[in-house]
């Protein structure tokens, strides 16, 4: 019994050795993408990288759109304040007058103030989720067009993976595969900045 075992795992030892050899031997590897095959050369896989937040400071159609996204904060931020200023006028009113009113003027000033901070507070809770669409739905878009753009980059690079660098998941990176450069030109030739 002893020696079945002992003969067994030298089996699985030899059988393993040469699956080992047989994987890591070859000079190429078959890379499966998308239904079609492509050989790449043993020890040539690439992974290249971008910096993304020079892609924001750079990229000339999402620089518009954050150009946009705050413009549209800034008018929202404009009609809340007025909102704002009138409900803080009546209110300073109310208190100046309040000791010439009777008790159902008084309830019913009151009320109004009510009824405008209500209405102030759900049409900032409104503008905030309508901002918050509409900059997840932009920024999808820019997403969008930076991979269509990296599909179409990458068809004569052979990159493995291409990464956004973002510094809280990056460790360690070498300079020398940094294509954010040639990104941000490529990305820019594709989506010109209007006149």
């Amino acid at each position: 019994m002893k020696n079945n075992t002992l003969v067994f795992n030298i089996i699985i030892a030899v059988a393993v050795a040469v699956l080992f050899y047989f994987q890591f031997s070859s000079k190429k590897t078959a890379v499966l993408s998308e239904g079609s095959s492509k050989s790449v050369p043993a020890g040539s896989f690439r992974i290249a990288y971008f910096e993304s937040d020079s892609i924001q400071n750079n990229f000339d159609y999402f620089k518009d759109i954050r150009n946009t996204l705050q413009a549209k904060d800034q008018v929202n931020s404009k009609q809340l304040s007025e909102l704002k200023t009138v409900f803080t006028n009546k209110y300073q009113e109310l208190q100046r007058s309040a000791q010439s009113l009777s008790q159902a003027e008084l309830a019913n000033k009151q009320q109004e103030l009510e009824q405008m901070q209500r209405t102030y507070q759900g049409k900032e809770q409104m503008m905030g989720q309508e901002m918050q669409d509409e900059s997840f739905k932009k920024l999808q878009d820019v997403k969008k067009k930076i991979e269509d753009y990296l599909k179409e980059y990458n068809k004569d690079k052979g990159y493995a993976f291409i990464f956004s660098s973002a510094p809280e998941f990056m460790y360690l990176k070498d300079s020398t595969y940094n294509i954010t450069d040639e990104v941000v030109k490529g990305l820019n030739k594709l989506y010109p900045k209007k006149p």
